[in-house]
């Protein structure tokens, strides 16, 4: 299948052959060493806070920087590995997808990449100093951009000043009373 060009894009099919077809370019042109038969691809209706995620299963002692010997690796749960690294699978959000522009979507890839790229290194990855390395030569942020506003915006009583954002009710949305801010040990208040 060809892939859709990204304004012709119109279903979950196209967007994973788009976002596909641009992580492969990226892939040859930045040089990211990302093994493609290793990663499933799968789109969400129900994200509302990340725009992408690299779902991958824990490995036990993987370490960002410290190369992963993949003949001995296990997961938490104890599945050994062959050789290779064991499959992940890149989620993208479709909100976010139909909120971003096309700048704005290729670098969520592309930070996406660097996840994978880690993961496959590593066994494990983050957003410490090597992700950050890697993000400024691959144009892209650390943290992407917020696609959705949240339904609750916690506020300090004294301060005025942002606590926390949730995207659905919890304890501390329900019973701000019980928690204080950190910033002045005040009071909580739910917008």
């Amino acid at each position: 299948m060809t892939a859709p060009t990204y304004d012709e894009v119109t279903s979950h099919d196209d967007l994973v052959a788009w976002s596909r077809a641009y992580c492969r370019e990226v892939r040859r042109e930045r040089f990211v060493d990302v093994r493609f038969d290793l990663v499933e691809w799968d789109v969400s209706t129900r994200a509302k806070r990340r725009a992408a995620a690299v779902k991958r299963p824990k490995i036990e002692g993987a370490e960002v920087g410290t190369p992963l010997d993949w003949d001995a690796a296990r997961t938490v749960d104890g599945r050994e590995a062959d050789g290779r690294p064991f499959p992940a699978t890149l989620s993208l959000t479709w909100d976010a997808f139909e909120t971003f522009d096309q700048a704005g979507w290729e670098s969520i890839l592309r930070h996406e990449l660097i996840h994978l790229e880690q993961y496959q290194r590593c066994g494990t990855t983050g957003h410490g100093s090597a992700f950050k390395s890697r993000a400024a030569e691959l144009d892209t942020e650390v943290r992407c951009e917020k696609f959705t506003d949240p339904k609750y915006v916690l506020r300090c009583r004294s301060c005025e000043g942002v606590v926390a954002r949730r995207y659905r009710d919890c304890k501390i949305v329900s019973r701000p009373e019980e928690y204080q801010s950190s910033c002045c040990d005040a009071a909580l208040v739910v917008e």
